[in-house]
């Protein structure tokens, strides 16, 4: 019998545990902007993974913020994700985590925490777990400003990185996700009263509003590309007319073409008011995950899950981006939504199904398995 064929049944007996120790990750809160929630969060999970993986992780600490490392004893699969969430300090309080009638919630469960006990237990029973690297790390949430050239740097050496952010609905793995661009318009104008003589000033807030319209030329909602205006500020006071504005603009694509076309459109814009000025920053923060980075690995999936005797999962391509963009557009096969079965990440009912873990951590396993394998 192939070690995989057992791993089900491996992990139906350590299901308990799995939960345990998700219960300690989630009481564990780790907002991404708290250094010290963070810290206490990445101590648990390198004890926690020390044991489980019989080897100690490196500590990487860029920013003042933990990354934790297990390092393949060879050349190998890379497991990716990270520990930090969206929740504030305090929110464990109001959410506290809970299991019941088969279901785990609590801030931070789905996204990622539950991935994260998968991804440790996945790397411990795989018969090619010398072979699999481990990298968790604490700002994804916020940007992987920080560690993106760590996330980059290690992805590069495994050849092939499956991410344990959460899977889509049903358990489908992502495939595909978008890339994202950010800019900030910023207009400014000239002040002036605004009864006594508007004539004589230049309304930031009107040149705004060509620009809105202006930028939305470049949306392609049949290619799938997004542009949408989301944060805007203008003005001093309401009789004054307003000398500044700015606005932050969301973009997002299927194809690094799209994204780049709409970043030469942004950057090409110019003043429609006399004596307006304006100025357009920011650009691509990452290019899309696209299928063809995905489709080897989503076999070899497939192809696992056949071997562990479970369904074999559905794919989804995925509006939202993760660190799978980051190792996608450096060249490295990459497969997103390996992680946790449940539903509204982020959201104060995100929650994660219980009964799914053994499965989901087996297939993981099983996957390495094939791709440990490869030289």
């Amino acid at each position: 019998m192939a070690p995989s064929q057992r791993y089900l049944d491996d992990m139906s007996a350590e299901l308990d545990a799995m939960v345990a120790l998700l219960g300690d990750l989630v009481t564990c809160e780790s907002p991404s902007e708290d250094p010290a929630a963070l810290d206490r969060c990445a101590e648990l999970l390198a004890t926690v993974g020390a044991r489980l993986l019989g080897r100690e992780p490196e500590r990487v600490v860029l920013g003042g913020v933990t990354n934790l490392v297990w390092r393949p004893r060879g050349s190998g699969p890379l497991l990716l994700g990270h520990y930090d969430t969206v929740w504030p300090m305090g929110s464990l309080a109001e959410l506290p985590f809970s299991t019941w009638d088969g279901v785990a919630r609590g801030p931070g469960v789905f996204d990622m925490k539950a991935g994260i006990v998968q991804m440790l237990y996945a790397a411990r029973i795989s018969a090619a777990h010398d072979r699999v690297g481990l990298l968790l790390t604490g700002d994804e949430e916020t940007g992987s400003i920080i560690s993106r050239a760590l996330v980059e740097e290690l992805a590069a050496k495994s050849g092939a990185v499956l991410v344990g952010e959460p899977s889509g609905d049903g358990g489908a793995v992502k495939v595909a996700r978008k890339g994202v661009a950010r800019f900030r318009v910023t207009v400014r104008g000239r002040a002036a009263h605004a009864g006594l003589e508007p004539e004589l000033g230049v309304n930031a807030t009107v040149e705004l509003a060509h620009q809105v319209i202006a930028m939305l030329s470049a949306e392609r909602i049949d290619l799938g590309t997004t542009v949408t205006p989301t944060v805007a500020t203008s003005g001093s006071t309401i009789n004054t007319v307003p000398e500044t504005a700015t606005l932050d603009i969301d973009v997002r694509g299927w194809s690094r073409a799209e994204l780049d076309r709409v970043a030469r459109h942004m950057h090409g814009l110019r003043a429609t008011l006399p004596q307006a000025e304006l100025s357009v920053t920011g650009g691509v923060n990452r290019y899309p995950l696209e299928e063809a980075m995905s489709a080897e690995l989503f076999a070899h999936v497939r192809a696992a899950a056949r071997e562990i005797g479970i369904p074999e999962p559905g794919s989804v391509r995925s509006g939202g981006g993760s660190d799978g963009n980051l190792t996608a557009a450096i060249g490295v096969p990459t497969l997103c939504g390996m992680g946790a079965v449940g539903g509204h990440p982020h959201a104060r009912d995100e929650f994660v199904d219980i009964a799914t873990m053994p499965a989901r951590t087996a297939l993981l396993a099983a996957t390495l398995d094939r791709l440990g394998g490869e030289e």
